[in-house]
């Protein structure tokens, strides 16, 4: 039998989530970002559930992009880092794959390949200011004309970039690089992609023809001090596990490893199945919230690879079998990422082997 941590995925959530990306960036087109496993909700699972009204897809690697195809998946997908060796080049072609192109290598590469195997699909990415990945906007229009001429690449050459700091609605970097990707651009023809998620709500004038979604698609936050559902989208994961014992604790008594949490009363301590051995983080401290039916109550002690123990003296009717929620749409995951000191992408992406993952529609 498995153990009883479940990652549930709502379907609904991520189809709503989806169409008012659509809305808001209109007439742009969407590419639904679904790499590190769909941020962990799971990459086949995802694709299925928005192969309707996904423009396209967009993955880390190539390995993703032969996962989807393998699965039906007919969309274009684009590979974000696009070709990791030379041999790359004739699986993307033949795959039918877009490929961005960042760094003088993989010109070398393609300029080598042969084109018998069909045409390819790429998008130029310029280092806008993210310095990361991306040719320098200097050397844009040079890098264009050679992909230009080479006999294996489609005609239609796209423009992409990456924002740094987008999340800042009043800040001056993302005008930067707004202002830079522009001018290296102006005098190029393509279809041009600059916005991720948080572009999409807070840089109208970045959505250009395709923006790149991923964590609003599964109604994460990308903003500090806001929620997903604070902007409209709905959480597609709920994680959750069962109450597996409750100890009546004296006053005075440790709680945990290295006994970090004191009693300070007489008082019930619920011990959960769930631990960082599922993906709950080790870094939780205590006060970190969980729901035990309508009921919010601290984690208390350290996360443990197994267990987490609960403060229930504001739960007095819970038992041994009760649901405890760990995050969802009743208890945003990005409260647990605070409470942890990182980011809610960091969690969702964190569910290991051992959780069960369902599905439900709403």
């Amino acid at each position: 039998m498995s153990r009883t941590t479940v990652a549930t995925i709502h379907l609904g959530a991520l189809r709503h989530n989806l169409a008012r990306i659509k809305a808001m960036a209109a007439p742009a087109k969407v590419m639904a970002v679904v790499k590190a496993d769909a941020y962990g909700h799971g990459l086949e699972r995802v694709a299925r559930a928005l192969a309707q009204e996904a423009d396209a897809f967009a993955v880390a690697a190539l390995g993703d992009g032969l996962r989807l195809r393998a699965a039906g998946h007919r969309q274009r997908i684009v590979v974000l880092s696009g070709p990791d060796q030379p041999g790359d080049i004739a699986e993307m072609q033949r795959l039918g794959l877009d490929a961005a192109i960042h760094h003088e290598e993989q010109l070398r590469w393609l300029a080598e390949a042969t084109p018998a195997r069909g045409l390819l699909r790429v998008w130029l990415k310029v280092d806008s200011g993210m310095h990361r990945l991306g040719f320098a906007p200097e050397r844009t229009a040079d890098i264009h004309a050679r992909l230009a001429t080479m006999p294996g690449i489609d005609r239609e050459i796209g423009l992409l970039t990456h924002f740094a700091e987008s999340e800042v609605f009043d800040g001056t970097e993302t005008l930067a690089q707004m202002a830079c990707f522009n001018d290296a651009t102006r005098q190029l023809q393509g279809p041009r992609s600059l916005s991720n998620s948080a572009a999409v709500l807070g840089w109208p004038d970045a959505r250009a023809d395709w923006v790149r979604s991923g964590g609003l698609l599964y109604g994460l936050s990308v903003v500090a001090d806001k929620t997903g559902a604070d902007f409209g989208f709905r959480p597609a994961m709920t994680l959750s596990t069962r109450l597996i014992a409750i100890n009546h604790i004296k006053r005075g008594e440790r709680i945990g490893y290295n006994g970090t949490w004191t009693c300070p009363q007489d008082m019930p301590i619920g011990v959960a199945a769930v631990g960082y051995g599922d993906g709950y983080p080790r870094s939780a401290v205590a006060g970190t919230p969980v729901l035990i039916g309508d009921r919010q109550v601290p984690l208390v002690g350290r996360v443990s690879m197994d267990l987490i123990t609960l403060d229930l003296r504001e739960a007095p009717l819970a038992k041994v079998g009760d649901r405890v929620v760990l995050w969802g749409p009743q208890l945003p995951v990005e409260e647990i990422a605070a409470q942890a000191g990182t980011i809610s992408y960091d969690l969702t992406c964190g569910m290991t082997r051992r959780v069960l993952f369902v599905e439900d529609e709403h």
